[in-house]
């Protein structure tokens, strides 16, 4: 706190008065400059300090499709710091209820749209090899080392087997898009100017046109009926001009939803065991409820579906 506030001292910013903003799931840290007029977000990624240059990069790649991303106002790559436009206070699963959300949605969808039209030249692609990783945190974090599980021959290959149907139907849909990776409601804020900001991007890869449609409309955080989020996926359909019927595209969007819900059952597991971060346990169940009710909805991932409520009852 010392080295950042010794450096703040060299910045315009040095008579700002510095107060804690926010944390996240990483280790990065959050806090707020102000005087009386005006107001500026500090990111320290001291800890993190890998993540700072895809972030200045990716901030970059968004502003120039005209996505409302944080402007960088001053940069200390060396030590880790970042002074940011403050979109506020206002993150969207803060104001989220049933009158406004399909609004607000619509309004996020189309902030996707822009985001796909970012550059995506050198970004890490999201091919079968990752999707697997990703996966595989489930079996390792949440099957093994959260419920204790020891799997027979049998379950090693069901798994398996779902999660290569998986990976195809995923690679099935249009690829190459920008993939911001977590955007959902709690990486989404409605600005002083009733935009919608968006932050925590700096993981970003080239990958499935579904990704972060289903991020937002399947949140781990909140949860609508199912009808209403298939209306909205369709709108993002119509509105990207997707020429594909409505259950080859829900399909691909559920099979999208499955591979990230299952990766999160193991990061959500792995912030417990490994980090110390119990708050996430309790967004494990609703993470586990999209797993199974996507999975038994068809015939290439019911046998997953059977399994993890047995396990789980």
């Amino acid at each position: 706190m010392d080295k950042l506030q010794a450096w703040i001292k060299t910045t315009p910013y040095k008579d700002y008065e510095l107060s804690i903003a926010s944390s996240d799931a990483s280790f990065r840290k959050y806090y707020r400059l102000k005087n009386s007029q005006n107001s500026f977000i500090v990111m320290n990624s001291s800890l993190e300090l890998d993540s700072l240059s895809p972030f200045v990069d990716i901030t970059s790649r968004l502003l120039n499709a005209e996505v409302k991303a944080p402007n960088i106002l001053e940069k200390n790559l060396e030590d880790g710091y970042l002074v940011l436009e403050d979109f506020g206070n206002t993150l969207l699963l803060d104001i989220l209820d049933d009158k406004n959300f399909k609004h607000l949605y619509r309004q996020s969808i189309d902030e996707i749209i822009k985001m796909q039209k970012a550059d995506t030249k050198n970004l890490p692609l999201y091919d079968k090899k990752f999707l697997h990783f990703e996966m595989d945190l489930m079996k390792e974090w949440y099957l093994q080392k959260k419920l204790n599980l020891i799997l027979n021959e049998k379950q090693e290959e069901m798994i398996t087997r779902t999660l290569n149907k998986i990976s195809d139907v995923v690679l099935s849909q249009p690829q190459e898009v920008f993939v911001h990776r977590d955007f959902h409601s709690r990486n989404i804020m409605l600005t002083n100017t009733n935009e919608i900001g968006v932050i925590d991007y700096q993981d970003a890869m080239n990958g499935a046109v579904t990704y972060d449609l289903v991020s937002l409309l399947k949140d781990c955080y909140i949860e609508y009926e199912r009808s209403e989020i298939e209306e909205l996926a369709l709108y993002f359909r119509d509105k990207k001009g997707i020429n594909v019927s409505d259950d080859t595209f829900l399909k691909c969007f559920d099979f999208m939803g499955l591979q990230r819900h299952i990766k999160v059952l193991g990061i959500f597991s792995r912030l417990h065991i490994r980090d110390g971060k119990d708050g996430y346990l309790k967004d494990i169940p609703l993470t586990l409820k999209y797993t199974i009710q996507t999975a038994a909805r068809y015939d290439e991932t019911k046998d997953l579906a059977i399994f993890l409520e047995r396990v789980t009852l």
